[in-house]
């Protein structure tokens, strides 16, 4: 093996903090104060995208641009009352430390505003494990467009080749696609197994737990040997 550095780079919200669920819901009241009915089903298929491609991929082109700064602040403020009930899922901090143990650098890729990241920094409680992390600052254009990984690979001082993305969406997999990053998939968020195989995921597990138990079989493990 050689010296260069070697590192995963995790979506946190619905991957390693229990939180799509929430994010649907807070979209759905926002989506509700300006009168648009959306099915919450459509939404949550929808969360990982930035805020401003899940305006215009559920309300379509022909809606009231004027309304989408107050649509996402809604949303945020809304989702800022769910703070107290986030959680990280079963494993993730473990995760997270025996990524670091085994020599991988560890890069949270979320795309949350600053004092949200925070908050889930916080819920996960893995800091000693964690490298870099990048924040909603850090790209010019949301998920399915790579920005925010292309930023956690130079916070991390990876290289594409030299690492694995961990995410729970199908825009995960799409944007680290572009960068010819495999993504491992995980169904906590609420994404199927075959929805995340069919958008191009290398592998799929469960949740943290999961990936954690087969950690040496897997990408991760592989990454690091």
């Amino acid at each position: 093996m050689d010296a260069r550095t070697r590192g995963v780079l995790f979506d946190v919200d619905g991957t390693l903090v229990d939180s799509s669920y929430f994010h649907a819901l807070a979209w759905w009241e926002a989506f509700r104060q300006f009168e648009h009915t959306v099915p919450m089903s459509a939404i949550h298929r929808a969360v990982g995208m930035g805020g401003d491609k899940l305006v215009a991929h559920l309300l379509g082109e022909s809606r009231d641009e004027s309304q989408d700064d107050e649509l996402k602040a809604t949303h945020d403020a809304v989702f800022g009352t769910y703070w107290p009930s986030l959680v990280a899922f079963d494993g993730a901090r473990s995760l997270l430390k025996r990524c670091a143990e085994e020599g991988l650098t560890v890069v949270l890729a979320s795309s949350a505003r600053d004092r949200e990241l925070r908050v889930l920094r916080r819920a996960l409680d893995a800091d000693e494990a964690i490298a870099a992390a990048t924040s909603s600052s850090d790209a010019e254009e949301s998920k399915p467009a790579p920005d925010i990984l292309a930023a956690a690979l130079d916070a991390g001082g990876l290289r594409a080749e030299d690492a694995v993305f961990v995410g729970d969406a199908v825009w995960d997999v799409y944007a680290a696609s572009k960068l010819g990053i495999p993504t491992v998939g995980v169904t906590c968020g609420g994404t199927s197994e075959g929805e995340l195989r069919e958008a191009g995921a290398a592998e799929v597990y469960a949740g943290p737990d999961e990936l954690l138990e087969a950690f040496a079989s897997s990408a991760l493990g592989r990454l690091g040997a």
